[in-house]
């Protein structure tokens, strides 16, 4: 007999939530919420369906299930680690990445924008030949955008040789070596000399003071990854500096920028960004086509 006050999956449920929110931990990693944290924890440990919580709640659990469960909810009540990094997955409209500690934990509201394409600023995906990512850490959006681009090739670049290790992981899980180029590099350093029809990053972008005030469980991430310098616009500058460069008359190019909108906003004040409506909100992802870009 088990030696716990716990025997089914609501109890487990119940505790975790209890100790997630006395511990008041950070969410933003996938969940928004110490329920919903807990839900998935709990599923994923138990190798249940990760949308099907209702009817297991009174299920009961063997002993070594209980164990497992408790240490899951321990480690990420004590070590203050994102669900993801304890998973080693992460999940984007429906796909699934694989995740650790040498990549910022996929959360792009990109992915969602990609969903439609791009539209109506991308008239036909169909038509799109060639994409660029920066800074693509885990591969997520490189991959989100072969499906949303289903003639295109994909390059994706980033800085890390850890991170496309990773890369490599997810954009092999979904057979889209032959598609997806991964390069290592500075932004455009590595690439080879060519212009793509759409360029989307989600780069660096946290200001000091914003990565000073960080919880616990973003400090578990790769700093290179956030930190954006002073005012969080040190790599977006240069890569709205390049970019005209990199793309062809029609493109454009996608930036996502986090909470940084007045600082965006301060530093390129002169240029035409329109700023795209995301579940997150309207601040969040700008778009400029190339011809508004500098020269």
């Amino acid at each position: 007999m088990t030696t716990t006050p716990f025997s089914t999956i609501r109890d487990v449920l119940r505790y975790a939530v209890s100790r997630f929110s006395e511990a008041q931990l950070a969410f933003g990693h996938g969940s928004a919420n110490a329920y919903d944290e807990a839900a998935y924890l709990v599923l994923h440990t138990l190798h249940l369906p990760l949308d099907t919580l209702d009817p297991f709640l009174d299920a009961r659990l063997l002993d070594t299930e209980i164990d497992a469960v408790l240490k899951v909810i321990e480690r990420r009540t004590t070590e203050r680690i994102p669900a993801a990094y304890i998973t080693q997955e992460a999940w984007m409209h429906g796909c699934r990445f694989h995740v650790d500690e040498r990549v910022i934990v996929p959360r792009s509201f990109i992915g969602e924008l990609l969903e439609d394409g791009l539209q109506p600023y991308v008239a036909d995906p169909d038509e799109v030949g060639a994409v660029l990512e920066l800074c693509t850490g885990s591969g997520c959006l490189a991959i989100l955008a072969a499906h949303a681009f289903p003639n295109a090739d994909i390059d994706a670049v980033d800085l890390s040789p850890q991170a496309l290790e990773v890369a490599r992981i997810n954009v092999g899980h979904y057979g889209l070596d032959d598609r997806v180029a991964l390069f290592e590099g500075d932004l455009f350093a590595p690439l080879p000399e060519r212009r793509y029809d759409v360029i989307v990053t989600n780069p660096p972008y946290v200001n000091a003071e914003s990565m000073r005030a960080l919880p616990p469980e973003y400090q578990h991430e790769p700093e290179m990854a956030l930190a954006g310098g002073e005012d969080g616009m040190d790599v977006v500058r240069r890569i709205l500096k390049e970019a005209r460069n990199w793309l062809t008359d029609d493109g454009v190019l996608v930036v996502e920028i986090g909470n940084e909108r007045a600082n965006v906003e301060a530093a390129f004040g002169g240029l035409d960004l329109v700023w795209l409506s995301t579940s997150g909100g309207d601040d969040s992802v700008f778009l400029i086509q190339a011809a508004d870009l500098p020269s």
